[in-house]
């Protein structure tokens, strides 16, 4: 169990990255969402010792995370948001550097984990291959794969699907999904989808602050009978936004679909729909998500 009390950061400009941010994380794959710049690389850096929060602190089990760095460090693994890699080494070569560093002394050991590592990220045929030849998605298991080095208890991963296509972060997930069963993995994203398919815990947070946080399947089931969807014509829209609490539009064939949070039925040819996560995503935030959120469907 990660336990943050009362975790709270102002950078030197004035900017408030983190608000008494308070949560309890359990064993298991738990989701961070939140839109860009609402705090959570801030809230990522500070579990991984990476900086210094104002006030607050953080637990691992007895470990106090601000306290103990190294005793943090020996059981962690971290992907950042971005990484660098050496381009004229190969994943094999990197993995057993990073080893070395990991204090895995005894060269058998370290050949068996190494080789253990690479066949579960997907990376054994492509091992001897450059770095710097990898794609995308290449790379990004392989930044799991070095963060899986050391038996790690804590394994924290700042948007490691952004910018993969689909069939590589389909890929990814399934990675992050064997292992996530008896360990701590935090993956903070803005891309509802990936929290729905992963993750048995998640906290949305905006501007700093956590403003809900529970069970992504019950977060969704709160919503039943709440959600409601009506295809519209494109000036229609605005008198839609005005009179109703519009969480999101999209386009559908080319015209848009309005869904909207209601405790009562709308009228107006409205439709009951079952509720999902980016409706939880989208009712939670305290902002106007359909902004940007036109594209097709």
């Amino acid at each position: 169990m990660l336990t943050i009390r009362n975790l709270s950061k102002t950078y030197d400009n004035g900017i408030q990255a983190l608000k008494d941010v308070n949560l309890e994380i359990p064993t298991g794959m738990f989701g961070l969402l939140g839109p860009n710049g609402a705090g959570k690389s801030t809230l990522m850096r500070t579990i991984a010792t990476l900086q210094e929060p104002d006030t607050g602190f953080i637990r691992m089990g007895e470990i106090d995370v601000l306290g103990e760095k190294d005793e943090v460090r020996r059981v962690l693994g971290y992907l950042p948001q971005e990484f660098g890699v050496y381009p004229r080494f190969s994943a094999e070569a990197m993995l057993n550097h990073f080893a070395v560093l990991k204090g895995i002394a005894n060269a058998g050991e370290r050949k068996e984990t190494v080789n253990h590592i690479l066949r579960i990220s997907n990376l054994w045929d492509i091992r001897k291959q450059k770095l710097g030849t990898y794609s995308g998605g290449m790379r990004q298991r392989f930044g799991v794969a070095q963060a899986l080095l050391g038996s790690p208890a804590l394994i924290i991963l700042d948007e490691p699907t952004a910018g993969l296509d689909p069939q590589e972060r389909y890929r990814f997930l399934n990675l992050l999904s064997e292992i996530g069963e008896n360990i701590v993995v935090i993956l903070s994203t803005h891309i509802v989808e990936d929290v729905r398919e992963l993750c048995s815990r998640m906290a949305i947070i905006d501007e700093g602050s956590v403003i809900l946080s529970g069970d992504p399947r019950a977060l969704a089931s709160d919503l039943t009978g709440k959600i409601w969807q009506k295809t519209v014509d494109k000036h229609e829209v605005e008198g839609y936004r005005a009179s109703m609490t519009v969480i999101s539009t999209r386009l559908l064939a080319g015209r848009p679909m309005i869904r909207v949070f209601s405790d009562t039925p709308p009228g107006d040819g409205f439709e009951p729909v079952t509720p999902d996560l980016e409706d939880v995503y989208f009712t939670a935030l305290p902002i106007q998500p359909w902004v940007n959120l036109w594209s097709s469907a």
